[in-house]
């Protein structure tokens, strides 16, 4: 595939726009949880952040939008703003379902650079997704919540994997129009705004930290979700997890090739000197 070329454009965003998914968060099969379950979710402290972080997912891309002068990628980005709004949709209806804590926080100025703000959206989705892929494997056969529950998840998961491998797309086709296409040019343009976004998830997590202190969710709920937690099983599930969602993509377009890349050499690390648990390592 030549990047940056009209075929190249035209895949991308063809496959982006053919396997859009119709459909209301309201009418989703939402199961009925008992007393525990509920009280697993309602332990969760990060409800509000995610809430926050999807509303303002949807108002990047829509201003991002605006600034797009092709008209089929312009029609892509458009469609990721209606699911990203979407999400943001789907988490409301399961805070107000199951009486969640999280309350609507007004969205903070967005920036005076559409396209920095897309970017630095895109890298950040990339890595909450390589982490989120682990996190939801792990969740799920550990059945900290219902099944059910999961597969409305992966709606979720699905159509945040569609975004990552649409924006390293757009990125590699945007940065070849303008002569910056060579791969280790995109190389240190992915490890500058992956900077970025492990700064600023650094800082959430030590809000909520702060805010939550992590008390309801340590001392009542965790332990059903970490027993037999190691560092190693974490990255060993992101990658198996990032590999088998990738898989589904056309072989010709570009996927996130630098955190997969660290996982497996932090793999083989951890696999040569035996280590990876958070604690103890079981015998």
């Amino acid at each position: 595939m030549n990047y940056g070329s009209d075929e190249h454009k035209e895949r991308f965003c063809r496959q982006f726009i053919d396997t859009h998914q119709r459909f209301r968060p309201a009418d989703l099969p939402w199961p009925e949880l008992d007393a525990a379950e509920l009280a697993r979710m309602r332990a969760v402290p990060f409800w509000q952040e995610v809430l926050h972080t999807e509303k303002r997912a949807g108002a990047i891309v829509a201003a991002f939008a605006e600034t797009v002068r092709d008209p089929l990628v312009r029609e892509a980005v458009e469609l990721q703003g209606v699911e990203e709004s979407r999400h943001a949709e789907l988490l409301g209806v399961m805070i107000e379902r199951y009486g969640l804590p999280a309350e609507e926080q007004p969205i903070e100025p967005l920036g005076a650079d559409p396209y920095l703000a897309f970017a630095d959206f895109g890298y950040g989705e990339c890595l909450d997704s390589f982490l989120g892929f682990g996190v939801f494997q792990i969740a799920r056969q550990a059945r900290f919540l219902p099944e059910a529950l999961f597969q409305i998840f992966d709606r979720l998961m699905l159509e945040e994997t569609r975004h990552i491998v649409f924006f390293v797309n757009w990125m590699a086709w945007q940065k070849s129009l303008r002569g910056q296409g060579a791969a280790w040019l995109r190389g240190m343009t992915s490890l500058y705004y992956y900077a970025r976004a492990i700064g600023r998830l650094v800082g959430t997590v030590r809000r909520g930290r702060k805010e939550n202190d992590g008390k309801d969710f340590s001392a009542t709920q965790a332990s059903i979700f970490l027993e037999g937690f190691t560092l190693r099983r974490l990255v060993e599930a992101c990658c198996a997890e990032n590999r088998r969602r990738m898989a589904a993509f056309h072989g010709d377009l570009l996927r996130p090739r630098l955190l997969p890349a660290l996982g497996g050499v932090a793999l083989s690390g951890m696999r040569l000197f035996g280590r990876g648990a958070v604690g103890k390592e079981p015998a």
